[in-house]
């Protein structure tokens, strides 16, 4: 999940989809070494190396995130891909803030890893230009069945400069908008089409003291995901693409200043209720308030239907858990089918290394292999694979699993999370900016002018 390489406490930057309804176990020696380094003290990170393999053997080292749900599945994959290589692969994971740490002190030195886990974007691009990071194009250009295997909105978060730079190792997570079911048929509801339904619903469900969009306004981004749909709704994806291309004056567009205008004027509405900026993600807050039906609406990423099914059991088995697209904008220049969100996680290989061929030929064996993508998809997440949608059949969740798959295949443009995409400085300039903006501290002008000055 977590999309992030810079807020260490969104839950969403470790999730990489659906983490399915069913409890998961990680795999035996998984458990056994983070208890190990627990006892240690060094819960930082924890390296699962191959049997066989001595200190002075041939090994690429794989660096991810501690994750139970996708770390038993890159562990199984290695696994495989040892039996039949003579350079093993060995994983280690680490905690979301000791693994951004140690991948910028690593990457340059003769301890960067071979493969290493990213969130493509402005948290990939500095390695790339600093010449630490290989391109696939070669390896992709020799296997056309990879190199066209995966949905290509997503690959370009991980495509710079022309090149590509990374595989996708997961789920897609776009932002979508959920609506709880039972509140709409209550009140004679439905799940609205344009901007004018969304506004007409706000006012309807504040009559009936029913928060309209419940925002867990302590975390600002997951007040972002409506900035970047609405500039997407208003200008398109260009222009967000111009401010992630280094245009500071790009933030100064009238397409932008309408879209923050926007993001205020709901906020003063009373959209997100009177306390928005009291409410966490992190602890669930949002999510009880939703499901318990004291909040009608909750635009959140695809991770949430997961955070419903373990979180809010009762709720999810209701049948009351709706889920549509963001609102259109009727004279907005933007495709309705555009989507913002996480377009997926990375693996990139590191340049120069003398494991570089080992490691690309494992990421080309494995990551649109049919093992692989079977696993995703059994752990209730959609791959990035096109035709993937033919292996939910018969699943529980088929329902969700096509409509997420189907918005990131239709969609002309996925526009990466804007923290993602922009340098760490920059975003924490724009999370902190944000929430001014939705406090009413500042106005629309005033943001675009400190945005303008961020480096």
């Amino acid at each position: 999940m977590h999309r992030n390489a810079v807020f260490p406490n969104r839950a969403r930057h470790e999730r990489a989809g659906w983490c399915g309804v069913r409890r998961r176990v990680w795999t035996r020696r998984a458990v056994a070494c983070l208890f190990v380094a627990a006892l240690l003290g060094l819960t930082a990170a924890c390296a699962l190396f191959p049997s066989g393999i001595g200190p002075g053997g041939r090994v690429f080292q794989v660096w991810a995130l501690q994750d139970p749900q996708n770390q038993p599945i890159i562990q199984a994959a290695l696994d495989s891909f040892n039996k039949t290589s003579t350079t093993k692969g060995s994983l280690t994971v680490y905690l979301n803030d000791a693994y951004k740490q140690k991948l910028q002190v690593s990457m340059g030195s003769p301890n960067a890893p071979d493969i290493f886990f990213n969130w493509g974007g402005g948290n990939l691009a500095p390695y790339v230009k600093a010449g630490r990071v290989a391109t696939l194009d070669d390896a992709l250009s020799e296997n056309p069945s990879v190199k066209n295997a995966f949905l290509d909105s997503v690959m370009k978060t991980a495509r710079i400069g022309g090149h590509q730079y990374g595989l996708p190792i997961n789920g897609i997570q776009p932002v979508i908008l959920y609506y709880n079911k039972a509140v709409f048929a209550k009140y004679h509801q439905q799940p609205p089409r344009t901007w004018d339904d969304l506004m007409t619903l706000v006012d309807a469900f504040k009559t009936h003291g029913v928060i309209p969009l419940v925002l867990p306004g302590t975390q600002a981004w997951t007040e972002l995901m409506y900035l970047e749909y609405l500039l997407d709704r208003v200008g398109g994806p260009g222009k967000f693409e111009a401010i992630a291309g280094g245009n500071t004056s790009a933030w100064h567009d009238p397409a932008m200043l309408r879209a923050l205008q926007l993001c205020q004027d709901l906020a003063k509405r009373g959209g997100f209720g009177t306390n928005f900026a009291s409410i966490n993600y992190d602890n669930t807050g949002a999510s009880a308030l939703f499901a318990q039906g004291k909040a009608a609406m909750f635009l959140m990423g695809s991770w949430e239907y997961t955070n419903q099914a373990q979180r809010q059991p009762d709720f999810f088995k209701s049948g009351n858990l709706g889920f549509t697209t963001f609102p259109t904008l009727t004279d907005g220049a933007g495709n309705p089918k555009d989507i913002v969100g996480n377009p997926s996680n990375y693996f990139s290989v590191r340049a120069g290394g003398r494991n570089t061929q080992a490691a690309t030929t494992f990421l080309i064996k494995t990551l649109k292999s049919d093992a692989y993508v079977t696993s995703l998809v059994s752990s209730g997440q959609v791959p990035a694979i096109k035709g993937v949608n033919a292996k939910f059949a018969g699943s529980p969740n088929a329902n969700f699993l096509n409509f997420t798959y189907d918005m990131a295949n239709k969609a002309p443009a996925f526009t990466q999370s804007w923290d993602q995409a922009l340098s760490p400085s920059v975003a924490s300039e724009l999370l902190t900016n944000l929430q001014k903006l939705f406090l009413s501290d500042i106005t629309p002008q005033q943001f675009v002018d400190a945005m303008e000055k961020a480096q």
